[in-house]
């Protein structure tokens, strides 16, 4: 199987995640079901399907204001991640049959890797929500 880096996948998710404000958010939100549609359509992202609808949650919920429990730079690469994934024309174009997702899996990879533990940190937050 192809693959790109970490080095590769850093400066990709660095490149995004810079580039992220606040309204961002909201555009991001809007895109859910596109890129949830696409994660589950590709063979390489759709074992990321579970971590990137969490990511989904983690993001609507700092957006609405109801946790704000992670730094600004985790949503930041989150968000960057999941953008990345909606640009059909990034580092390895989509269109490109078998190697056109590896470079979002390696973007996704290292953003689950970078904010791990804020994302443990939040599922935890929203099974206490969920119970109360």
């Amino acid at each position: 199987m192809a693959s790109i880096s970490e080095r590769t996948a850093s400066r990709q998710l660095k490149s995004e995640s810079d580039k992220v404000k606040q309204a961002d958010i909201q555009r991001l939100l809007e895109k859910q079901q596109t890129i949830e549609e696409k994660v589950k359509n590709s063979g390489k992202l759709k074992r990321f399907t579970t971590d990137i609808e969490l990511m989904f949650l983690l993001v609507r919920d700092y957006y609405n204001g109801r946790y704000r429990s992670i730094p600004w730079k985790s949503i930041a690469a989150i968000v960057g991640a999941l953008i990345y994934v909606l640009n059909p024309l990034d580092l390895i174009p989509d269109l490109i049959l078998s190697i056109g997702f590896v470079d979002d899996l390696g973007v996704v990879a290292l953003c689950l890797k970078l904010v791990e533990s804020d994302l443990h940190r939040y599922a935890a937050w929203k099974e206490l929500q969920d119970t109360n």
